[in-house]
């Protein structure tokens, strides 16, 4: 498989989209409105270009950047092989687009949801093909971080699974592990309690934002604290993935903290905003 298309082209669409065109496949890179895909160009660009100098590409970035068609027509994705979404963590928003989908591209072709925590047989339920809609969750920066997650439900077709498998391994260069479908999958229904546990201790003053970060950082090695990953990840996904573990698990450990919803609800979503637990602004 080498037509590849991306819904969405936020951070982890837009990296999606560049891996696939540095992977050598042909790249669709859709989103709702031209303002919203030119600035996604953009940023891919000046990713590109960042990796160039570094010397950091097999290729020129003009040449990768030329495999990507940016659009708003969703139709284009109709000769698509795969298509991954990462648009916004709702089951509402996903299942709409599911259902899209399946009036545009051709009933063998892959569906898979870059979600984070939502489980995939939720998602599958909206497309009149279920048996081809699976998982294949990023991580962020897709361009750095080398896993991605694959995950079939009860209804994906096993050989569909096996071929995204192969596709993240071959074409998109990463490391591909197999995860059950459950609610945060592996990696975050272990790492979520966690950043949970640090923003309770913020909230409960058991010691400083900064001594928290440092703690986890000086102590136990972490490349960052689990406060300044929250704010990379943003504040209102970490909400909306939390709901989701909640909803699955009933733990309080992954229940939503106040401290997390009170910063959400005022717009404070970490580094995308400007201001989360730290402030970016300057």
């Amino acid at each position: 498989m080498d037509r590849l298309g991306v819904v969405g082209c936020g951070l982890m669409g837009a990296g999606i989209a560049e891996v696939g065109a540095k992977g050598g496949c042909s790249v669709i890179a859709v989103d709702v409105s031209d303002e919203v895909v030119a600035a996604a160009k953009e940023r891919m660009t000046k990713s590109l270009a960042k990796a160039e100098a570094a010397g950091k590409l097999a290729e020129p970035a003009e040449t990768i950047l030329g495999r990507i068609t940016f659009t708003s027509d969703m139709s284009a994705l109709a000769d698509r092989e795969i298509v991954i979404e990462a648009i916004r963590e709702t089951i509402e928003d996903k299942s709409a687009l599911m259902s899209k989908l399946d009036s545009i591209v051709a009933p063998d072709t892959i569906i898979a949801s870059n979600t984070s925590s939502i489980p995939v047989a939720q998602i599958a339920a909206a497309s009149s093909h279920p048996e081809r809609v699976l998982g294949m969750h990023f991580f962020n920066p897709v361009p750095v971080m080398q896993l991605v997650e694959v995950i079939a439900c009860l209804v994906t077709d096993p050989a569909q699974a096996d071929k995204a498998a192969e596709f993240g391994a071959t074409m998109l260069n990463k490391k591909v592990i197999r995860a059950a479908d459950r609610a945060g999958f592996v990696v975050n229904a272990l790492l979520v309690p966690y950043l949970l546990a640090a923003i309770r201790a913020l909230e409960t003053g058991v010691a400083t934002k900064e001594d928290i970060d440092q703690g986890m950082v000086y102590g136990t090695g972490m490349p960052m604290g689990p406060l300044t990953l929250c704010d990379m990840i943003g504040l209102d996904t970490m909400l909306l993935v939390a709901q989701s573990l909640y909803n699955e698990y009933l733990d309080p450990a992954v229940a939503p903290p106040s401290l997390l919803r009170r910063h959400v609800e005022a717009g404070l979503y970490g580094r995308k905003s400007g201001r989360g637990f730290y402030d970016y602004s300057k």
